[in-house]
């Protein structure tokens, strides 16, 4: 993954483990979360069920081998990985590229779904 055209959203150290933070990259609500193994991804932050943007603030964990975050608002689980519901098929949000560079954590451009 190429770090060109990232928007760098904070120090590493500032994503809790097994916890969250929101950014605005390009516009758009995105939560950056760090598991417990210090992994980092990046979901956007609306929950699709109630459309608040709050993801950011869910409960990471996992279900089985399977990184997620609950919304806050309803509890649904969305894989960290893939940004699909594993409460409802039909639903998922968006994923990003994210990386660390010297110390700060970048986020690009929002991927395809496969």
């Amino acid at each position: 993954m190429t770090t060109l055209a990232m928007t760098s959203v904070c120090d590493v150290e500032s994503v809790p483990l097994e916890g969250g933070v929101a950014a605005l990259v390009d516009g758009h609500p995105v939560a950056v979360f760090r598991t417990h193994d210090g992994t980092l991804h990046a979901l956007g932050n609306v929950d699709p069920f109630s459309g608040a943007s709050v993801l950011a603030r869910g409960i990471v964990g996992s279900r089985g081998d399977v990184p997620v975050v609950s919304s806050p608002m309803y509890k649904q689980a969305f894989d960290l990985r893939t940004g699909a519901c594993l409460d409802d098929a039909s639903v998922r949000v968006p994923t990003y590229d994210v990386a660390v560079v010297d110390g700060r954590v970048l986020v690009g451009r929002r991927r395809e779904v496969a």
